[in-house]
């Protein structure tokens, strides 16, 4: 049996004791983890041998397990036992945010929360933590950004005036903006600033690693309702905000289950067909993003509407086939002799 199944079970059963205020029995709890009895037994005595503050005492005719009393209340924090362990081993999913004020506070909480904890049961989380793994995307080095991030947050938070000096990629050049920053966004690996620009008359998204300049104005706004911005986010497929395009696209059997797993937008419809494929719709701002995410599964994607973005794949379609045949030219014909 692998480490991980079973430091994983002796965690489940930790969980299932903080909830039993009144002891479990070993039959009850292999019912729950729908294991043997044995295995159970084996997993307490290995618990209790960790130094964990269990213990078992006999009633009805059967032995009844507990947690001590003290290990439920060990923490002036209120928070239960599994609800510390989840925040601990989050820790891994935020490295992204490694050298900015976000992950500095969320360190410091972690000290905290640290130091309110036995070393029996910092011991045992640290077994458990040597069988998880949480993998880390593509991102981007966000740590340079700390005092922009920094800025951009009490801008976000006093309603303040930002003129900033961006760097558009698509226009390749620099230029001056007075934007009023709604929301610092993470996603994807990097953070966003969802704002109004005065420059643009609208509301922009804007990569703070684009972010050249920065600098808070005396000015003041009123921020939109929740639900607006919320709205402008939930139609981006990504980053990217532009106008409503409803976009339909056929998947074929062989990654339709991959598509029908998972929720790539909050507007999207997938009906099954026939012959195993799949049929995605949904309404989303622009066609950029989405463009690279349908390239992304190759020959098995096809997109039925709208025709702009029929054309727009086509297109990058050719130019990627002339890319290889430019760069694997044809070996010479056969001599004749």
């Amino acid at each position: 049996m692998a480490r991980g199944d079973q430091l994983g079970r002796q965690w489940k059963i930790i969980r299932t004791l903080i909830a039993a205020r009144r002891g479990k029995s070993v039959r009850e709890i292999a019912d729950e983890l729908n294991c043997h009895s044995r295995t159970i037994y084996r997993d307490l005595e290995a618990l209790q041998t960790a130094g964990f503050p269990i213990y078992s005492e006999r009633k009805h005719n059967a032995s009844y397990w507990y947690l001590l009393e003290s290990a439920r209340q060990q923490t002036p924090i209120p928070l239960t036992l599994t609800e510390l362990m989840a925040l601990y081993f989050s820790r891994d999913m935020l490295k992204v945010m490694k050298d900015t004020l976000f992950y500095d506070a969320i360190e410091s909480l972690f000290q905290k929360v640290k130091s309110t904890l036995s070393t029996d049961t910092l011991h045992f989380l640290k077994q458990i933590e040597k069988s998880l793994h949480v993998g880390i995307t593509p991102h981007k080095k966000v740590g340079s950004l700390k005092e922009i991030i920094h800025t951009a947050n009490d801008a976000v938070l006093n309603h303040r005036h930002l003129q900033i000096t961006y760097y558009s990629m698509s226009r390749k050049k620099e230029s001056r903006r007075v934007i009023a920053p709604y929301k610092l966004w993470f996603f994807d690996g990097t953070f966003y600033l969802l704002a109004y620009c005065r420059l643009r008359n609208d509301i922009r998204m804007f990569a703070t690693d684009r972010i050249k300049k920065i600098e808070v104005l005396n000015s003041t706004f009123e921020i939109p309702p929740e639900s607006d911005i919320e709205t402008v986010l939930q139609s981006s497929f990504g980053a990217f905000i532009g106008d409503s395009i409803p976009v339909t696209i056929r998947f074929s059997a062989d990654i339709a289950e991959y598509i029908k797993e998972k929720i790539w937008h909050q507007s999207q419809s997938i009906e099954l067909q026939v012959d195993g494929s799949v049929i995605f719709k949904a309404t989303v701002a622009g066609t950029k993003e989405i463009k690279h995410w349908i390239m992304g599964w190759g020959a098995g994607a096809k997109v039925l509407a709208p025709e702009s973005l029929r054309k727009e794949i086509a297109a990058e379609a050719s130019a990627l086939l002339q890319n290889y045949d430019r760069s694997n030219p044809k070996p010479p014909g056969r001599s004749v002799h």
